[in-house]
């Protein structure tokens, strides 16, 4: 029967597996429908392992937009590990959800959202427990109606889709509110049109509406050398460049207003409020900053409710306020101060990601830390020298940052922790050798200011992979040979420091897993049948560092590759000139494709450019092409304190009824205060 629960086959296989709790489902403020109530059923995956997808911010916002909808019935899946997939194929048991325990299989819609490109061989091990042909044209059987899902990825890895434009039927590029209410409207009427066409013309319907990228309307051809020659539609009447969706007034979309409370543990345990999105700073290696633009912010009101909201439903003790510069958000210190006075005398724990050296305030961090332990902070510098952070837009000096951490130091602050990037462009040996001496002068300083020895710096470094839709979109990435013999100086380097070494921790990843992730990234069509590959060969949870195997996509690589005149090298090493076409060129970020050229121009000259929230507009083309703006305040509004509970005297009484709370306040148990800076 269709949706029908599979949990009498699974349960009695969970005894054998680990953390079984993760695949039972009935987390907190979950949502289980009826199945024949629904006109339109959607399947919202993360590919990836339940302890990080559950808390990921984009599936739970889609699961409760959608689930609003009186007929519509969404359920989440994400990736099962290597034990239970064995015994489910072992048993003859699909993919199944953890809502209803239903199989994957019987959805109208396989949504699957992509944070990084290290999870396409678990999209493909989903497809196939689901029993849904891996590859898209095998799916398509004319007036057949849905005998599969249509599946559609979307995410920031999304903006790519290249690699996996055989596996998936359709992308959303951008954000998703709008457009997945929209894709559930054209997919009720089809159906309830007797879905003529097959799913075909439901993808055509979807196309036509402007709503998703159909690999399948699109060709490409190739020149001898290997370079892509074209991309052209093959369909008249789909968008010749299909474009993202931006999502305006965030205020008009306070989601999640039920967070997922989960039974297993997960990566993170805390209600998290995105106070906006976007982000115009301009660092030229950030993807997410380039293809999210413009800035939109939530009003400091609208943040209030959300949290307060948000902690009603859930009982989490922590909350975490989100975006990709938290503390560039024009109310920011009125929010922080706001959400310490109200919640002051509570358990209840503020945090910020990782912060700006130039957007720290020490005001800020006290207002975070209010009554509470000061166990962290955490900044990115990113590069380790100031003309490589010049290069790469990231406009911090040595002396700002010895300064910023020397007031941190000076008001309690006993730990830093430092981001760095390995393999920029341009980078040298000494580049990454400065590492060392940054963070040298920060313990000095935090020895200086705070008259204490017991002072820890840890200096954590990544390589970096070029993204598309950046000024590096053109670059060649360092090899992982330069990349792990660079970090292997800066190591020894350190721990022959005797004076800070020991005060100095050291943490960082081989080369190998950027390097693939720099293929799947840049890659073209062709890349699809290394996936697959690796994929029959055993290839699954690519990002965790205990089943990745770079000899595995060697090989891949090296069978699939090389009979096409291209190569692993060829995707991720070389470098691109001007007139190559990419092969996301055809799919519209918004981002002017001469302004992006001229941005890494400016970067091989150390230009830095400014922010354009500050700034007058310097022409990436973003809010032209997609009719937007950057939405900023300040609004001048305020936050109310909630009353806790116990505390009845007149003036708090009188203070807090001075003016209308936010809606849906509550008052929060009185408990100990712990409000921590830490991002970790």
């Amino acid at each position: 029967m269709s949706g029908q629960s599979l949990f009498p086959l699974l349960e009695p296989l969970l005894p054998r597996v680990r953390k079984p709790v993760q695949y039972v489902g009935g987390e907190g403020n979950a949502v289980v429908k009826p199945w024949g109530d629904a006109a339109v059923h959607w399947c919202l995956m993360y590919p990836d392992a339940y302890e990080v997808g559950l808390p990921n911010q984009g599936v739970q916002i889609l699961y409760e937009i959608l689930n609003e909808q009186p007929d519509v019935l969404a359920e989440r899946t994400y990736s099962v590990w290597p034990d239970l997939e064995a015994l489910m194929r072992e048993h003859r048991i699909p993919q199944f959800t953890v809502d209803g325990h239903r199989p994957v299989g019987d959805f109208d819609l396989f949504g699957v959202s992509f944070s990084t490109e290290l999870g396409y061989t678990n999209l493909l091990s989903a497809l196939d427990l689901a029993g849904i042909p891996l590859r898209t044209a095998d799916r398509a059987a004319p007036g057949d109606g849905l005998t599969w899902p249509v599946v559609i990825a979307g995410g920031h890895a999304a903006f790519n889709p290249e690699p996996i434009a055989d596996f998936v039927d359709a992308v959303v590029l951008g954000d998703g509110e709008q457009a997945v209410l929209l894709i559930t409207d054209i997919t009720r009427a089809w159906k309830a049109a007797g879905a003529p066409g097959g799913r075909t013309e439901l993808l055509h319907r979807l196309a036509r509406r402007k709503l998703v990228y159909v690999p399948e309307f699109y060709d490409v051809s190739y020149r001898p050398d290997g370079r892509i020659a074209a991309v052209t539609r093959n369909r008249d009447d789909v968008p010749e460049r299909p474009a993202k969706h931006t999502l305006t007034d965030l205020d008009s979309w306070p989601y999640p207003k039920t967070p997922l409370v989960p039974l297993a543990e997960t990566v993170h345990e805390r209600l998290s409020v995105e106070i906006f999105r976007g982000c115009t700073r301009g660092c030229r290696f950030c993807q997410a900053g380039m293809i999210t633009r413009p800035v939109r912010e939530r009003s400091i009101t609208t943040v209030g409710e959300m949290v307060d909201a948000g902690l009603a439903a859930s009982g989490f003790s922590e909350v975490g306020l989100l975006s990709l510069s938290s503390a560039d958000h024009s109310e920011i210190g009125e929010i922080a101060k706001g959400l310490a006075d109200r919640y002051e005398g509570t358990n209840t724990a503020l945090s910020l990601p990782s912060t700006r050296v130039d957007a720290f305030n020490v005001t800020l961090a006290n207002e975070f830390s209010r009554n509470g332990r000061r166990s962290g902070l955490t900044f990115a510098p990113e590069g380790g020298s100031e003309r490589l952070r010049r290069v790469i837009n990231k406009t911090v000096s040595a002396e700002d940052l010895v300064r910023t951490v020397s007031t941190a130091y000076a008001n309690g602050w006993r730990q830093v922790k430092l981001y760095f990037m390995c393999g920029l462009p341009t980078e040298t040996d000494q580049d990454v050798l400065e590492i060392a001496d940054l963070a040298r002068e920060v313990i000095r300083a935090g020895r200086r200011a705070s008259g204490h020895r017991d002072i820890r710096c840890t200096v954590s470094i990544g390589g970096f992979v070029p993204k598309s839709h950046t000024p590096f979109q053109w670059a060649g990435q360092a090899s992982h040979e330069v990349t792990d013999q660079r970090l292997k100086l800066l190591r020894d380097t350190v721990r022959a420091d005797r004076e800070v070494g020991r005060a100095v921790g050291f943490r960082y990843h081989d080369g190998r897993p950027g390097i693939i992730e720099g293929l799947l990234a840049r890659g073209d069509r062709r890349v699809g049948r290394v996936i697959e590959r690796v994929w029959r060969d055993g290839g699954r949870f690519d990002g965790w560092s205990e089943h990745f195997s770079f000899a595995r996509w060697e090989a891949a690589c090296e069978a699939e590759l090389t009979g096409l005149g291209v190569s692993l090298d060829w995707f991720t090493t070389r470098e691109r000139d001007e007139r190559e076409i990419l092969p996301w060129d055809h799919l519209d970020a918004g981002l002017d494709r001469d302004w992006l050229w001229a941005d890494w121009q400016d970067a091989l000259r150390a230009t830095e450019l400014d922010d354009c929230r500050w700034t007058p507009c310097y022409d990436c083309g973003v809010c032209p092409t997609m009719g937007t703006e950057n939405q900023i305040g300040p609004t001048g509004r305020t936050l109310i304190p909630v009353i806790p509970v116990g505390r009845t005297d007149a003036s708090a009484v009188s203070a807090a009824s001075a003016e209308p709370g936010p809606a849906g306040s509550s008052p929060v148990p009185s408990d100990l205060a712990r409000v921590s800076a830490s991002s970790t």
